[in-house]
């Protein structure tokens, strides 16, 4: 069985890329995959594109023309929970796109034809990257650049909200979570593409799990150094907690 490997960037890729065994480059809807071979592991390796619609067609052409099994994406977010600091990790175990509103024909956030406001990753998919990710903190020691980071890195499990805006506005990222955590939505990271590669899977009923490293908290410090941040924190997470995963994947 073959695992897609989404990533948001292509700083996040490139050590994957790197690694993979049997290369071969494939171009379909304007988009290039890499299949082949990642630590023993049937791959293909995708960028999503940015935003809510490329991410779904991306998850689309994995499912239909390549055919996965699964697929786990991999990206940065903007922390908008409580105690969620630059350098954790967060594991989705739901998505909610936060720009979505049918009110009053539907519940604010819900997309019409899905049950309730949240859109659920695979149990038991997000059980292994969880623990991929609980193994890569506890062992990494200095392999992570820790310059950007207040305290040691942890691990956050829960709601992750997706929308067509980059935020970078203390004021917008509480107009976005306020509400939501209101209704008992307790969002953790705001990102642009993981509730519509969610929301594919769910369709294709196809087990999706996702892990994002918060490279800001969605204010005014979003830009800042943030090429620095993907090459010495977040590729790095990216590479290591999918050797993981993929590790514990072959456990199962």
């Amino acid at each position: 069985m073959t695992t897609a490997i989404l990533s948001a960037l292509p700083e996040e890729q490139s050590g994957l890329l790197a690694r993979l065994e049997q290369g071969q480059r494939l171009v379909h809807a304007g988009r290039v995959f890499w299949r082949g071979s990642l630590h023993g592991h049937s791959v293909v390796l995708a960028l999503s594109g940015i935003g809510k619609v490329a991410a779904a067609t991306t998850a689309t052409v994995l499912i239909e023309r390549f055919r996965v099994a699964r697929i786990v994406f991999t990206g940065v977010a903007g922390g908008v929970g409580e105690g969620v600091a630059v350098g954790d990790i967060v594991v989705a175990q739901d998505y909610v796109q936060h720009d979505m509103d049918v009110s009053p024909l539907f519940e604010r956030w819900r997309v019409p034809g899905y049950e309730g406001v949240c859109l659920p990753c695979d149990p038991t998919l997000t059980a292994i990257l969880s623990e991929a990710v609980n193994v890569c903190l506890v062992s990494a020691g200095s392999y992570f650049d820790h310059e950007f980071m207040d305290t040691a890195p942890r691990l956050h499990l829960g709601l992750v909200a997706s929308g067509d805006r980059f935020v970078t506005c203390s004021e917008v990222a509480r107009a976005l979570r306020d509400p939501l955590v209101a209704a008992g939505h307790d969002v953790l990271a705001v990102e642009m593409e993981g509730a519509a590669v969610a929301q594919v899977c769910l369709d294709y009923q196809l087990p999706f799990a996702a892990v994002r490293t918060v490279s800001d908290r969605a204010d005014a410090s979003a830009h800042v150094d943030f090429p620095a941040f993907m090459e010495k924190v977040a590729s790095r997470y990216a590479e290591r907690i999918v050797q993981q995963f993929l590790e514990e994947l072959q456990k199962q």
